[in-house]
């Protein structure tokens, strides 16, 4: 029977699913060959990049696999994520999640594994996505949102990859084995481990274009602006997201960081008496995730982001040999702010004046609440709750979202010698209400919200073709044109100008109503006018 059972596998393997077997340094991957809109595709999913961050581990930088496994690594099937909140107790069973702290893995989808990769003219564009969950939810396994495989036929190698969350990802001791942003370093040691083995599954290490979405955006403006990820990456794109808060107060202070670490320390009674952090090395992984410190924002001052990102930009100490593409949906605030600050039943004045005081206690200090009450409530119907309930959408995605992308990547335009670096911004301005429905968005109450554009870059209309409209398959179409354009090229789109151009801030407004529209700086009165002060 036993004999049986392992001719039975051969043959799925060779016959029904075609298996593709590639070297890596950490060991032989088993992936298997899709047939994607008329094209092969070679999909290897969860691949170690790292030693289990278990043990000594937790907290602590990751460190490479020492030696290759000594057995083919199972490329076919999902690998588990890594630990966090579950929003609703049977989110994880729905989607088949499983959770462990060995999640240091990434998934690829070429068009180009097994071919003679020796000729460099051959080789793809590798784009390396970094997912979002505000640093401390997401996955590369929540299908089919972070499925590559429909965005690989366009001629490029995909990569995605899961890095530490929360606690185990953020957690600071002050010390060299609890560093804090161990989270940045996940997704660093990935970045060298695909720079290493890229040519193997047919990509090219020196056209990386790395992006990410929301945290993901995050991260990618912090390999910018990072010395340690310099000459990693060719390009990049930025999703809704960016480390660029005030200028003068950090949201995530080291002291800061630090006591609330040892806060949590408390909860387990690993008290500061004893070595707290082998305390917290010695409890299981379910205990972690259930007193989770809160909300974290990544720190500033460390080996990995030692500057502000104004900072940064004044004296040039960034990597700036690089293209960058970023943008913003229109409602950034709409979902984000509920998530935040909990569902407001009714939207009253006092309540807007509350949640924008809440806003500047938890999450933004040296905001006005004030001010910011008066500039966004300004010839709004105050008895109207509907009208209340935008205006504060507004105020919350201008501040958490729309504001910091456009001013970092305005930032960065501006620094840059004259036709030396390409950079572009764009706004979602529509998003399909039956598609919206996957990131959570309803599009009557909420309307284009934070993340929508992940439907249409990663090819979700094409996997769901009975959820989607013709528009949707072909808007889809373009924008992952647009999206692998600029990783092959360095220009997403002819009609698509630059952020600062001809004495104008251009921004592309993404709507297949008119794909060739372009704004004329839509964040005038906003992120250019109110809240300037703020950033800069």
């Amino acid at each position: 029977m036993l004999i049986f059972i392992i001719l039975l596998k051969i043959l799925l393997c060779f016959k029904l699913i075609s298996c593709i077997d590639v070297k890596t340094t950490s060991g032989v991957v088993r992936g298997q060959t899709l047939h994607v809109l008329n094209t092969s595709i070679d999909q290897f999913l969860g691949i170690p990049y790292a030693e289990p961050p278990v043990g000594r581990l937790r907290f602590a930088k990751p460190e490479p696999i020492k030696t290759s496994l000594n057995y083919i690594i199972d490329g076919s099937k999902t690998c588990n994520s890594c630990p966090q909140m579950q929003l609703g107790a049977n989110n994880w069973n729905k989607m088949n999640i499983t959770y462990s702290e060995d999640c240091l893995v990434l998934n690829i989808w070429t068009p180009n594994a097994g071919n003679n990769n020796t000729n460099k003219s051959q080789l793809k564009p590798i784009m390396f996505f970094i997912h979002g969950g505000a640093f401390m939810m997401g996955s590369i396994f929540f299908m089919p949102i972070v499925n590559g495989s429909v965005l690989a036929t366009h001629d490029v190698m995909i990569v995605t990859v899961n890095y530490r969350l929360g606690n185990f990802g953020w957690l600071y001791g002050d010390r060299e084995d609890a560093p804090g942003n161990v989270g940045f370093y996940d997704q660093l040691l990935a970045l060298k481990w695909v720079r290493e083995n890229a040519h193997k599954f047919g990509g090219d290490r020196d056209r990386i274009t790395i992006f990410g979405m929301s945290a993901g955006s995050w991260s990618v403006s912090a390999h910018i602006l990072s010395p340690l990820s310099k000459g990693l990456f060719k390009r990049a794109i930025m999703q809704s997201g960016a480390h660029m808060n005030n200028k003068n107060i950090d949201q995530w202070t080291k002291s800061q960081a630090l006591t609330k670490a040892k806060q949590f320390a408390k909860q387990f009674n690993c008290t500061e008496t004893s070595d707290w952090l082998q305390c917290l090395r010695a409890l299981d992984t379910d205990d972690l995730i259930a007193y989770e410190i809160g909300l974290i924002f990544p720190l500033t001052g460390d080996q990995f982001l030692p500057l502000r990102a104004q900072n940064a930009f004044e004296t040039m100490k960034y990597n700036h040999d690089i293209d960058i593409m970023a943008g913003v949906t229109h409602d950034e605030g709409s979902k984000l702010s509920m998530l935040l600050l909990y569902k407001v039943s009714e939207m009253t004045l006092d309540a807007f004046k509350k949640c924008t005081q809440e806003f500047k206690d938890r999450f933004y200090p040296g905001i006005d609440p004030d001010k910011a009450a008066t500039f966004y409530l300004k010839g709004v119907n105050t008895s109207s709750e509907s009208a209340l309930r935008w205006a504060f959408y507004d105020l919350a995605g201008h501040l958490m979202m729309t504001c910091p992308t456009y001013m970092f990547a305005k930032q960065f335009a501006r620094n840059v010698k004259a036709n030396a670096r390409n950079v572009y911004f764009y706004e979602l301005t529509y998003v399909s209400p039956v598609l919206a429905k996957l990131c959570n968005c309803d599009v009557a109450t909420k309307g284009v919200c934070h993340a929508t554009d992940m439907t249409y870059v990663f090819g979700i209309p094409f996997l769901m073709p009975d959820m989607a409209t013709l528009d949707d398959i072909q808007f889809s179409r373009h924008i992952m044109q647009m999206w692998t354009n600029f990783a092959k090229y360095g220009k997403p789109d002819d009609n698509w100008p630059q952020l600062l151009a001809n004495n104008t801030i251009n921004v592309k407004d993404l709507n297949p109503v008119n794909t060739s529209r372009v704004l004329d700086n839509p964040f005038h009165s906003t992120c250019d006018g109110f809240w300037r002060d703020y950033y800069l």
